[in-house]
């Protein structure tokens, strides 16, 4: 059933393919079962989980269930993300793991062009500095549970006074035009890698914020 599913949602269309599934990416890698219990799933995320693998969790979002499974998955993730986090080491996890996804996926060193969403400025920065804030601050402001979409975040951030609001505007801007950009770009058939970038101020902007909120963690030169 599980390879029936992967099948399914990794089809290839007249437009490409559907979605792409990693099955690597489950709980325990090659290793792991295809499928879980709720039980082995709450265990994973509360004791094995690596702090990228609760950033995703930020975003995580059921697209189907039965009521039960919504209540327990809805339980099970916010019992996760509001646990006590050392500011330091989350702020080191979250570096380095941004860091790691740049060296693999963004522009080589030295490189003239600008990848939209994988060099520093860009949209992942955006939505990692989200996923920082919730995993930092829900314990004690559960409302920032309550949305997985990376502007909404933002917005909740600066209602619980847990980042300036004019960072926050910053942000969401420039989220909203890196998205609106890559759409463009899609449709276009056209690729993220940009050897004309039209938002090189809203880079220079998103940097800075970056540098900002992390530096206080000495963790960013």
């Amino acid at each position: 059933y599980a390879q029936r599913m992967i099948h399914l949602l990794s089809a290839q269309t007249a437009n490409g393919r559907l979605y792409e599934i990693d099955m690597r990416l489950r709980p325990d890698g090659n290793a792991g079962m295809l499928v879980s219990s709720l039980n082995a799933y709450e265990i994973y995320q509360q004791e094995k989980a690596w702090t990228w693998e609760h950033q995703a969790l930020v975003r995580a979002r059921l697209v189907c269930s039965n009521a039960q499974l919504k209540a327990e998955f809805g339980r099970i993730r916010r019992t996760v993300l509001m646990k006590s986090r050392d500011e330091m080491t989350l702020a080191k996890d979250v570096v380095e793991m941004r860091q790691k996804m740049r060296d693999a996926l963004g522009s080589q060193p030295g490189s003239a062009y600008f990848h939209l969403k994988q060099d520093a400025g860009g949209l992942v920065d955006i939505e990692f500095l989200a996923q920082y804030g919730v995993l930092l601050n829900a314990q004690a402001n559960p409302v920032l549970l309550e949305s997985t979409a990376t502007r909404q975040i933002l917005k909740q951030l600066a209602e619980c006074q847990l980042m300036e609001r004019r960072e926050v505007k910053t942000l969401a801007d420039a989220y909203q035009a890196y998205r609106a950009l890559s759409h463009q770009l899609a449709l276009q058939e056209q690729s993220s890698q940009l050897e004309q970038n039209p938002l090189e101020e809203t880079v220079e902007a998103v940097k800075v914020i970056w540098s900002d909120v992390l530096n206080k963690h000495r963790v960013v030169d």
